[in-house]
């Protein structure tokens, strides 16, 4: 298959149709306008509809709908506009629903900036909206790679009964690669016996619902929830490891931060400094075993997290690993990104406070 040369909200809104999807609902907002764009452009072509609604508020609930049928539905926005989708995601987790959500990052917090951030972190990994759940939540490095995550989203999010989401930034999202769409490997998808596509009286009524008065039920609905989190945790978990064997010093990067972590390990090398990477492409659920597995190594003295915020991840880095070694952080934030030179000098400081 040719590749094509895209930009990285066109190629993701291409690859969400090719996966399946026929409707989205959203409401414009820099950086990821490209996304509405292409989706109101194509999807009538398709069959498909794309609607453009009064707010995020309204577009999230939109997907709420259509995920409720069973259909395949996305939305994207950036920050602030999921923050304002936040409760419409909580309540789509708690009817148990599929559907992709995407954030092109931009700074903040507040209206923030329009250039690229890392500092939806928190928001989008430890849940954003109210109460017990969780989110599928690929970070790719590339543009190929956030086509080909997109497309497998959609298959999880139908497999899991699960809202997934793409969490790029502004670079990502403007950049432009050459990119193929490859189907991912098939999985057994079970038939949407649940949708509410209507009721002629040969089942039971579907009845798409997060309300529980009965605390036993509710409780014993979230259980349930959680066992099939454990799944995808064993399951669906990816992690790139990269120059680690021997690694003095292992980053830990996601995104296009990591990007710029391979030119600091090829620059560490030229000194004699040996760096590794260890890249997570879900961070949640996040790589963990990678960490706890080079935390155990003699030739690894420290953990760097370099992230576009104020130290996000790091925090999920030092748990996966719990106290073996250090871990330092080093970022920028406010649209500003973090250059090979400073992240390399961070590595030096590290190296003479542990030998």
């Amino acid at each position: 298959m040719a590749k094509v040369l895209m930009k990285g909200n066109e190629a993701i809104a291409e690859a969400a149709i090719q996966a399946g999807c026929k409707y989205f609902f959203g409401y414009p907002i820099t950086p990821q306008n490209e996304i509405p764009a292409y989706m109101a452009k194509k999807l009538p072509q398709i069959g498909g509809t794309f609607l453009q609604a009064e707010s995020e508020v309204a577009a999230i609930n939109m997907v709420y709908g259509a995920a409720g049928t069973g259909a395949r539905v996305m939305t994207s926005s950036s920050g602030p506009g999921i923050s304002l989708k936040q409760e419409g995601i909580s309540y789509i987790a708690g009817a148990d629903l599929p559907c992709v959500i995407v954030n092109i990052v931009r700074s903040g917090p507040g209206l923030g900036g329009i250039q690229p951030a890392q500092s939806d972190y928190f928001q989008t990994v430890k849940g954003g909206g109210h109460g017990d759940y969780y989110m599928v939540v690929y970070a790719p490095a590339t543009i190929q790679e956030a086509v080909d995550v997109t497309m497998e989203a959609f298959d999880v999010a139908d497999q899991y009964r699960t809202p997934v989401t793409i969490l790029g930034d502004g670079m990502l999202g403007q950049m432009m690669e050459p990119v193929e769409f490859k189907q991912p490997k098939k999985r057994t998808l079970e038939e949407k016996s649940w949708a509410t596509t209507g009721y002629i009286g040969d089942r039971p009524r579907n009845i798409i619902n997060s309300l529980y008065i009965v605390p036993s039920m509710l409780e014993d609905t979230i259980r349930k929830r959680f066992e099939r989190y454990e799944v995808i945790k064993k399951e669906e978990t990816k992690v790139e490891v990269y120059n680690c064997e021997d690694a003095q010093i292992i980053i830990a990067a996601y995104g296009t931060t990591s990007r710029i972590c391979r030119s600091v390990i090829e620059a560490a090398e030229e000194i004699g400094i040996k760096v590794g990477l260890i890249r997570p492409i879900t961070v949640w659920p996040f790589p963990d075993q990678a960490f706890e597995e080079y935390a155990n190594k003699d030739a690894v003295k420290a953990f760097l997290a370099v992230e576009m915020s104020m130290g996000q991840m790091v925090e999920d880095v030092r748990l996966a690993v719990n106290g073996r070694k250090p871990v330092h952080f080093t970022g920028r934030t406010g649209g500003m990104v973090p250059t090979p030179k400073e992240i390399l000098d961070k590595i030096k400081i590290i190296l003479e406070e542990v030998n």
